[in-house]
């Protein structure tokens, strides 16, 4: 495994505060009911214009919450975040290792890479992969798709560690190894239900699973049994 690409929200980062608030914003903006921000956590990952439409109903007033969410969240929502402990000495180790790391993230790449340059990550990662303010490849299928063929990389030495399902959807449509994690906003269920070839509890055990070598999917199959990296390390 030569190349490991990383979600943005959930995985490295804890964006709740800034994604939620801004919803909020939007809403109210809107003169909309605004939930509290624990009840909007479900829209941490997906597409955001996906999410404004559940919560709105139509397409044309998603499209107008996501111009009101973006007001709030340029300037404000943005670094409204902060880094998931461990994580920096996870990219530490493995940019050690000699593999490559890319940031993929549904979020609007001109977002991802402030957030990224504010965190002072920028190092890590060879490049930071996102949408573009109209949507285009804010599917993770598509984006992944695209990340791949930019920088030359075989989808069968390439690994994908997201949060959601459609970080694991993404990475199986594209033959890449799925790793998800339990410390953003998936659960482990929906993690494995969408093709995790495993799952991991902390960003240690992220490090752990691909230091042992852990990393053996059969692609032969696409129900494979997906496993936890950290009873991994336990029972080695």
């Amino acid at each position: 495994m030569t190349s490991i690409y990383f979600d943005l929200d959930g995985t490295l980062t804890d964006p709740k505060p800034g994604i939620t608030r801004s919803i909020q914003y939007a809403l109210g903006k809107l003169d909309r009911p605004i939930p509290p921000e624990n009840e909007l956590t479900w829209c941490i990952g997906p597409p955001l214009h996906g999410s404004l439409k559940k919560l709105l109903g139509t397409d044309e007033l998603a499209g107008r919450a996501l111009l009101l969410y973006r007001e709030r969240f340029a300037d404000i929502g943005l670094f409204e975040n902060e880094v998931y402990p461990g994580i920096e000495d996870t990219l530490s180790t493995l940019a050690r290792s000699g593999r490559r790391m890319f940031v993929a993230t549904s979020k609007a790449h001109i977002y991802a890479e402030r957030i990224i340059d504010h965190f002072k990550l920028r190092g890590y990662f060879e490049r930071v992969f996102g949408a573009e303010l109209d949507g285009t490849r804010s599917d993770k299928t598509d984006l992944l798709g695209h990340a791949l063929k930019s920088m030359g990389v075989d989808p069968s030495q390439a690994m994908m560690i997201g949060d959601r399902s459609f970080d694991m959807l993404g990475a199986r449509n594209n033959g890449m190894t799925a790793v998800g994690v339990l410390y953003g906003y998936g659960s482990e269920a929906e993690l494995r239900d969408a093709g995790a070839h495993h799952v991991c509890a902390t960003p240690r055990g992220v490090l752990d699973h691909i230091g042992q070598g852990c990393w053996r999917p059969d692609r032969r199959s696409s129900s494979i049994p997906p496993f936890d990296c950290d009873r991994t390390k336990k029972e080695h």
